[in-house]
């Protein structure tokens, strides 16, 4: 269901999200804040700069960069392009208007190519001599210059009419929508239009207006949505190929298969090859209300790709390319290993077999034998590296994660990296052979003047025994001018995913930092299901969401009253989102009177009602089995719809605050909504926040600024806390 993503992607989307095409009007530029107090508020949070995408120069001395401003009174973001030198000295804003410039990339040493109002320009190191190089009438939605410069991949929207019906001529004003199968929407749209990657050449300062539709004639989505992009696709050393990501499906096979492939497109023969799979392969029939994994569809895994391929790169030399890539299909959270297409000898390896977790992000070194890249382990986001032999070496340990990385040179990588209490940044890593010989220094610190004004939370690691006897990491965020000697009100943080890792990440709503300086101690255990733990820890709670992963969420909270002198044992929360939302609507029903109040957000609340609602209907038939109609139920379905949260709502005797997104095709909100009616109609205190315009996250300034006012006012009032006063909010 990718909601795994709900943290790290969400900070992305919300620098990224429609800003080519969105005109501000008014110049929204970095925002300076001053605060009264060194307590950070969510006014300071959207004060924050944010960066996005970033690129170093093909001869290394330079960095271009993307940023995004926000301003909660104009309701907005703008998007806008810096450079600095490869050290971060000389930093200065490309930026000249009001208009949002993104997705940067280096034309040559001199010239940086941009999207600006949906079109390619390009722009000298200074920011000026600017030209616009494409004429396509504001419709690129990404680009990708091929190695020698002469040609470039344009993403653009074509109709899409496979599974949503176009209207008739003669009714230009009706709204509604003839529905003929399924993924009619997907995330927070409906699918009338998909993306296709176009190929145009390059003349000098101008991209030819005819191009070159790579999929011409299929109606399948290239990237996939709801969150691929430009590195879905890449070209190869030479200029001559292109390998794309694309999973070719529509309507009911699409919305039940994770199988995507990767496939080769000739620029000059225009043929196509899947490298995942031969030409005459044949996909099973299937029964699309049941898992595939017991249907015996991924038994196959071992001779083709059935899950994800996604994200391919060519080796530096272009004998390679690698993709990340999912063994089995319709489990969208299993393992990513890191696999290596031999394009002479069409031969696949898997080099990553030894990292008992997920490859994240990777790039090539110009030698064409190492890759790094960034894997979860023990709830950190840390570097590795591995050669052709699949020979993994970890090579940093930092308190923190690493979002992302881009190869400089055989001694120089360029990451973002974050924690809990430090927003994103980039650092230059001077890898070793070792996690004692990396070198990581910082570059860029674009919020300081914020962050020089707040008082840090301390992280503390924990390891908690569970109840069948395993260790269970559990971070302890503590407040600022902590006093062991007080008591303190407490929350569980209950993870999404549900196969997400509660690493270090950094969100703008699910923000340990500002719950931490609001007076919270905040409880985040690693419970089963996450990775970062091994394969066997991360599957144990497919088919059991309410098992040992709720038992989890108890260990840890028991463990910190028992043994936390400082958690207060009469003023607790449980407070989740996603997955999370759904931990919390079960504990209601189960907490033996732990909590003294619950927020869920985006929660799934009645599975029954969720498996027909969601779009990507692959995630439910894998996390519960089969359709809750079908007589001939595996066990493990039953026990999942028996223990739907929806089936406790007679113990429930807690205060309730449900937060929802009307425009959440993932987690519809009519769950949110039956949460909140059914407390009232239990007489239970509750409060429903619903957002008519936001889908899973909350990415309007605005609205970014209610959800924390309304999530504190809550914790305020039944945690008996002063926080709420300190943020403008009424009880």
């Amino acid at each position: 269901m990718k909601l795994k993503a709900i943290f790290a992607a969400a900070v992305l989307l919300c620098t990224a999200c429609g800003v080519q095409k969105e005109n501000n009007e008014v110049n929204i530029e970095r925002q300076t804040i001053q605060l009264d107090n060194d307590v950070m508020t969510p006014e300071a949070l959207w004060a924050m700069s944010r960066i996005g995408a970033y690129q170093t120069s093909p001869d290394g001395k330079h960095i271009v960069f993307q940023m995004g401003y926000y301003s909660v009174k104009e309701n907005k973001s703008h998007q806008v392009l810096w450079l600095m030198n490869a050290d971060g000295t000389e930093q200065r804003q490309l930026t000249k208007d009001a208009d949002n410039e993104a997705d940067a990339q280096w034309i040559d040493n001199e010239t940086i190519a941009f999207l600006k109002g949906g079109e390619v320009w390009k722009m000298s190191l200074n920011g000026d001599k600017r030209k616009q190089m494409s004429q396509t009438d504001g419709k690129v939605e990404g680009f990708m210059f091929s190695p020698d410069h002469k040609k470039v991949i344009l993403l653009k929207s074509i109709d899409f009419n496979e599974v949503i019906q176009k209207n008739p001529e003669d009714l230009p004003y009706a709204t509604g929508r003839v529905v003929n199968d399924l993924m009619y929407r997907h995330w927070d749209h409906y699918v009338e239009s998909i993306q296709h990657p176009f190929v145009a050449v390059v003349y000098g300062d101008k991209i030819a207006s005819d191009m070159q539709d790579i999929l011409v004639g299929e109606p399948y989505e290239c990237p996939m949505e709801p969150f691929g992009g430009m590195e879905q696709l890449a070209w190869s050393i030479d200029s001559k190929q292109i390998a794309y990501t694309c999973r070719k499906k529509v309507g009911l096979a699409y919305s039940i298969s994770t199988d995507s492939d990767i496939f080769l497109y000739n620029i000059e023969t225009k043929e196509t090859r899947n490298l995942c799979k031969p030409a005459d392969y044949q996909a099973p029939a299937v029964e699309p209300t049941k898992s595939l994994s017991t249907q015996g569809v991924n038994q196959q895994a071992a001779d083709y790709n059935l899950g994800y391929d996604t994200n391919p790169k060519f080796s530096p030399d272009g004998r390679y390319l690698a993709w990340l890539s999912m063994e089995r299909d319709g489990y969208e959270s299993d393992r990513n290993r890191l696999c290596i297409y031999d394009l002479k000898e069409e031969t696949k390896s898997y080099i990553t077999e030894s990292f008992d977790s997920g490859v994240d992000d990777y790039g090539w070194a110009p030698d064409s034998n190492t890759l790094y890249f960034i894997g979860v382990w023990h709830g950190t986001e840390n570097l590795y590296k591995t050669n052709l032999k699949g020979e993994v070496k970890q090579l940093t340990k930092d308190l923190a994660d690493f979002g992302s990385l881009q190869v400089v040179s055989n001694t120089m990588l360029l990451a973002e990296r974050h924690s809990f209490v430090e927003p994103s940044d980039l650092y230059m890593v001077t890898p070793g052979d070792s996690v004692a010989d990396t070198k990581v220094v910082q570059i860029t610190e674009v919020n300081k003047d914020i962050l020089d004004q707040l008082a840090k939370p301390t992280v503390e690691q924990r390891w908690v025994k569970t109840t069948d006897g395993k260790e269970m990491l559990t971070w302890v965020i503590l407040p600022p001018h902590f006093d062991a000697s007080k008591k303190y009100p407490t929350l569980l943080f209950c993870e999404g995913g549900p196969q997400s890792a509660v690493s270090q990440f950094w969100s703008y709503r699910w923000n340990f930092m500002i719950m931490a300086s609001q007076g919270y101690v905040v409880i985040a255990p690693n419970r089963r299901g996450v990775p970062g733990f091994g394969q066997e820890w991360l599957e144990e709670i497919s088919g059991d969401w309410t098992g040992q992963c709720m038992k989890d969420y108890m260990s840890a909270i028991d463990d910190a009253v028992e043994n936390l002198p400082y958690v207060d044992k009469d003023r607790l929360a449980a407070v989740g989102a996603s997955f999370g939302g759904f931990s919390v609507y079960y504990l209601a029903g189960h907490h033996e009177g732990r909590f003294k109040c619950f927020i869920a957000h985006d929660g799934a609340f009645n599975l029954e009602a969720m498996y027909t609602e969601t779009e990507e209907n692959w995630f439910s038939n894998w996390e519960y089995d089969d359709a809750y109609w079908n007589k001939d139920q595996t066990e493990r379905a039953r026990r999942t719809y028996e223990n739907s949260p929806h089936r406790f709502v007679d113990k429930w005797d807690t205060p309730i605050l449900c937060i929802h997104g009307e425009k959440d095709y993932r987690i519809n909100a009519t769950q949110g909504m039956s949460a909140f009616n059914a407390a009232r109609m239990r007489g239970i205190e509750a409060q429903l926040l619903i957002f008519p315009d936001e889908n899973h996250w909350v990415l309007k300034p605005q609205n970014g600024i209610l959800w924390q006012r309304t999530y504190f006012a809550w914790l305020d009032k039944w945690l008996n806390t002063a926080s709420a006063s300190s943020l403008g909010a009424e009880n």
